[in-house]
């Protein structure tokens, strides 16, 4: 258990909804839940083996305290941000941002589960979009295919060559781009202070909400 991870089970201690409401984005809407599942029947993936709880199960086991379950848990990974919960939600439950919000959460404190694929494909799309102010299509695509080894990085490479040429072709692949050449933006710099300055206003805005 990290540190910080520690420190919340001790500041929270058995009241894992307020935790949620104060650190996860609109996690306050999570009391709102009339448990009337139709968020579950909406969504597209709700039937795929990796969504071990739906989202109106996670907003009760918020409520009932089970934290570690919670936070070990894959299923906010698994939300595609289609939005159908969120149209279809009576009560209007921005479902989507809050299963973001407790994804983003675990993340942060080194609770979400290891090798997630989405949680890597966000992280890695994330990395490689805010270094150049726009994303690489070909770095990011070898550091998805390469991050099970060469041998399997090859191999999907070969599997995607067609797509590849035509995307070329077409001029929506750049090859340069391997090389730090292609479409770069002109105020990196102004990019990377933006970013900078939304972090602090972000963690501003969480300290508020702490002390409210």
């Amino acid at each position: 258990m990290s540190d910080l991870n520690q420190q919340m089970a001790a500041r929270y201690q058995n009241n894992f909804l307020k935790e949620i409401e104060e650190q996860a984005e609109m996690g306050e809407w999570v009391k709102m839940c009339m448990q009337c599942g139709l968020c579950s029947g909406s969504c597209p993936t709700h039937f795929q083996a990796g969504w071990e709880h739906p989202p109106q199960e996670i907003f009760m086991m918020i409520r009932a305290g089970k934290r570690e379950e919670v936070l070990s848990s894959s299923s906010m990974w698994m939300c595609t941000s289609c939005y159908n919960c969120y149209v279809r939600c009576p009560r209007k439950v921005p479902v989507t941002h809050v299963m973001h919000g407790i994804a983003e959460y675990t993340y942060r404190i080194g609770l979400s589960p290891k090798q997630q694929p989405t949680q890597h494909l966000s992280k890695t799309f994330w990395d490689n979009c805010t270094r150049n102010g726009r994303v690489n299509e070909v770095k990011l695509t070898q550091t998805l295919y390469f991050k099970d080894g060469i041998v399997s990085g090859i191999k999907k490479a070969m599997e995607m060559q067609s797509v590849a040429i035509g995307l070329v072709k077409s001029g929506r692949l750049n090859l340069m781009e391997a090389l730090g050449g292609g479409h770069k933006c002109k105020d990196i710099k102004g990019i990377h202070a933006m970013l900078e300055k939304a972090k602090e206003l972000e963690a501003q805005h969480k300290a508020e909400k702490a002390k409210a």
